[in-house]
C-alpha cells in the first residue's frame, strides 16, 4: 500500500513525524552545501541500534530493531525510495568483560578474563571462537527469526580493521574538547582518573581504565601506565585502544555518519553528552527520541539482571509475534507495564486494527499499526474467534489442548479447520498454554446471591426456549441484556460480571453473547445448571 504525499506529511503516527526529522536533517545538509552521501547516491541514510553482547538478546533489543525498523519503513515511504537506506545493529564487543553472568558454565575459566575485550574472551559453551561471537551470533539468530533487514557490524572488528581510525585521530586532537565535556559530568574522583582512551595493555591484553600521561598528535600516540608500572607509548589507531562509552558513542556517529538512532530514557542525558562530543569531533549527531522503558507487573523498572518482567520467548510461548510488535508500537513514549495478562490484551487489539485496516482510507490506514507491523504489507487474516473468547472456551470446557477448542470452532464456523487456518490454530494453542499457566491457577468461583440466582435461572429457562442451533451471538447478547434489564440489575455491568464470576470463576471476558454463541446453547445450559447447583464451588 503506498500512501499520496499529502497523507504522509499529515501523518501523526510517530514513525512518520520521525521520518520526517531525517527529511530535514537532509535538506539542512543540502543547505550547507555538504549534501548527505546518500543524496548522491555514494552511500545510505544510515539507521542504528546497539547491543552489548555480555548477555543474550532480549525484550528490549527487539523493541529497538522493531521501533527504528518502524521509522525506517516511514522514511522509504515518505521518500519513495529515493535514498538508499541501512539499519545496522551495532555489537560492542569490544568492551571489557566486567562481570561474569551467573548463568554462565565454566565460571573459573572466565575469571581468568576478567577485562578483556568481550571478543577475547573464550566462549564458555564452546560452541564459537569468543564469547562476544557466541552471543553476536545468538543477536543475529534473535533478529533474523523476525526477519527484520539489518547489517550486523562489530566494534572490535571496525576497531582493528582501522575503519575507525580517522575519527580516533581526530579526537586525539581534539582530546581537550572532549574531556571539557565530559569532565562537568564526572564525579571528584573519576574526574582524576578519566580519559576517554582506554588503551590495552601489551602485556595482559585488557582493557585499563587510566589516565593518559601524554599525547602526541602528530604521531597519533598516547603515553600511560601498564599494569607493571612501566610507561607504554601506543598508537590510538589499529584497535589498540577503546574509547569510553560516551565518547565510543559519539566516534560510532562521526566515522558511520549515523542518521538516526533512539535511545531509552534512562539515556537522556548520555545522549546529550554524546551528541556534544559528536560535534567536537564534526559530526552531526543522529536524529531519534528517547522511548520509555518497561516496568515489571510491580512497577519496577526491567532488568536483565533482575530477571523480572517477561522474556521474548515467554511472550511468544502465549501470543503472535505480531501481538508484540504492536507492543512496542504503541506509544512508545508512555511508561508501560510488561507482564503477561498484556498478551490476551495486546493479541484482540492487533486483530482489532488488523481488521479494521482493510475498511478503512488512507488518513486512517497511514496510522493504522498493522501497516508498520507488516512492513506495508498487512494480511487479510482475520480469525472469527478472539484470544479472549478462545480463554473463556478453554475455562468452560476445561481444554487440555487445542482440538478440543477446533470442535466447538468447527461448529460454530462452517468451514473453519486447522489447515486453512492456521493462525486460529496457533490462538488455539496459545489460549491452552495460557489459561493451564496463568487463568486457573486464579480462578475463583463464587455462589451467586439471591437475585443473581434468579436472573440465571430465568436466562437458562430463554436459553432453552431458543432453537439449539442458534449461533447469532447479536441476539444472544441482546437476550442476555433483556434478562438483565427484567432483573433490575441497577448497572448492568454488574450483572454480566455475576455471568464471569459465577459461571467462569473470572470477573471479565469478552462479550458473553459470543461465548454462548460458539460454546453452544446446550452446553452454556448445562454449565448454568452446575453453577447453580454449586458444584463448581467444589
Amino acid at each position: 500500500m503506498s500512501f499520496s504525499q499529502e497523507i504522509m506529511e499529515k501523518a501523526k503516527a510517530w514513525p512518520f513525524e520521525q521520518a520526517r526529522a531525517i527529511v530535514k536533517r537532509l535538506m539542512i545538509l543540502e543547505k550547507r552545501g555538504t549534501p548527505h552521501p546518500a543524496s548522491t547516491g555514494d552511500g545510505a541514510v544510515i539507521f542504528q541500534t546497539g547491543y552489548g553482547p555480555s548477555g543474550l538478546p532480549h525484550i528490549g533489543t527487539f523493541g529497538e530493531v522493531a521501533r527504528t525498523s518502524m521509522v525506517r519503513q516511514a522514511f522509504n515511504a515518505l521518500t519513495n525510495n529515493q535514498y538508499k537506506t541501512e539499519l545496522i545493529a551495532f555489537s560492542d564487543d569490544m568492551d571489557g568483560l566486567r562481570k561474569i553472568p551467573t548463568n554462565l558454565p565454566n565460571q573459573e575459566m572466565m575469571a581468568e578474563y576478567i577485562g578483556k575485550p568481550l571478543t577475547d574472551v573464550p566462549d564458555p559453551f564452546g560452541t564459537h571462537e569468543s564469547f562476544a561471537a557466541h552471543n553476536n551470533a545468538k543477536l543475529r539468530e534473535f533478529l533474523d527469526r523476525f526477519g527484520f533487514e539489518y547489517t550486523f557490524i562489530s566494534s572490535t572488528e571496525k576497531y582493528r580493521s582501522g575503519a575507525f581510525d580517522e575519527t580516533l585521530l581526530v579526537m586525539l586532537e581534539r582530546f581537550d574538547k572532549v574531556m571539557d565535556i565530559m569532565l562537568p559530568t564526572l564525579g571528584e574522583e573519576r574526574r582524576a582518573s578519566y580519559s576517554p582512551f582506554l588503551p590495552i595493555s601489551p602485556t595482559t591484553g585488557r582493557v585499563l581504565q587510566v589516565p593518559t600521561l601524554e599525547r602526541n598528535v602528530e604521531k597519533g600516540t598516547i603515553v600511560f601506565e601498564d599494569e607493571d608500572g612501566s610507561k607504554v607509548e601506543t598508537l590510538v589507531t589499529g584497535g589498540r585502544v577503546k574509547i569510553q562509552w560516551k565518547p565510543d558513542w559519539a566516534l560510532r556517529w562521526t566515522a558511520l555518519a549515523v542518521d538516526y538512532e533512539m535511545a531509552g530514557k534512562d539515556l537522556i542525558d548520555s545522549t546529550k553528552v554524546s551528541s556534544k562530543i559528536c560535534r567536537a569531533l564534526g559530526g552531526t549527531p543522529p536524529e531519534g527520541f528517547n522511548y520509555e522503558l518497561f516496568n515489571d507487573e510491580t512497577g519496577q523498572k526491567i532488568s536483565k539482571s533482575k530477571g523480572n518482567g517477561i522474556s521474548v520467548e515467554e511472550w511468544l510461548r502465549y501470543g503472535l509475534p505480531e501481538s508484540l510488535s504492536l507492543f512496542n508500537y504503541v506509544k512508545p513514549k508512555t511508561a508501560k507495564r510488561l507482564f503477561f495478562d498484556v498478551i490476551p490484551k495486546a493479541t484482540d487489539e492487533y486483530f482489532q486494527h488488523l481488521s479494521a485496516y482493510f475498511t478503512q482510507d488512507e488518513a486512517a490506514q497511514i496510522n493504522n499499526p498493522v501497516w508498520y507491523i507488516h512492513n506495508g504489507r498487512p494480511p487479510q487474516d482475520n480469525p472469527p474467534v478472539s484470544f479472549a473468547l478462545l480463554l473463556n472456551l478453554v475455562s468452560a470446557a476445561n481444554a487440555s489442548d487445542k482440538d478440543i477448542l477446533w470442535g466447538f470452532i468447527e461448529n460454530y464456523a462452517d468451514g473453519a479447520n486447522p489447515a486453512d487456518n492456521p493462525v486460529l490454530d496457533n490462538l488455539c494453542e496459545y489460549a491452552v498454554r495460557y489459561y493451564q499457566d496463568f487463568v486457573k491457577p486464579n480462578k475463583n468461583y463464587r455462589a451467586p446471591t439471591d437475585a443473581e440466582r434468579a436472573a440465571m435461572q430465568d436466562l437458562r429457562d430463554r436459553f432453552s426456549a431458543l432453537d439449539a442451533g442458534t449461533k447469532d451471538a447479536g441476539e444472544l447478547q441482546t437476550l442476555i441484556f433483556s434478562v438483565g434489564k427484567d432483573h433490575e440489575f441497577e448497572n448492568l455491568r454488574d450483572w454480566f460480571k455475576a455471568l464471569y464470576e459465577v459461571l467462569l470463576g473470572q470477573s471479565q471476558g469478552p462479550r458473553f453473547g459470543s461465548f454462548v454463541a460458539i460454546f453452544g446453547l446446550e452446553k452454556t445450559i448445562d454449565l448454568i445448571d452446575t453453577a447453580l447447583s454449586g458444584a463448581l464451588l467444589d
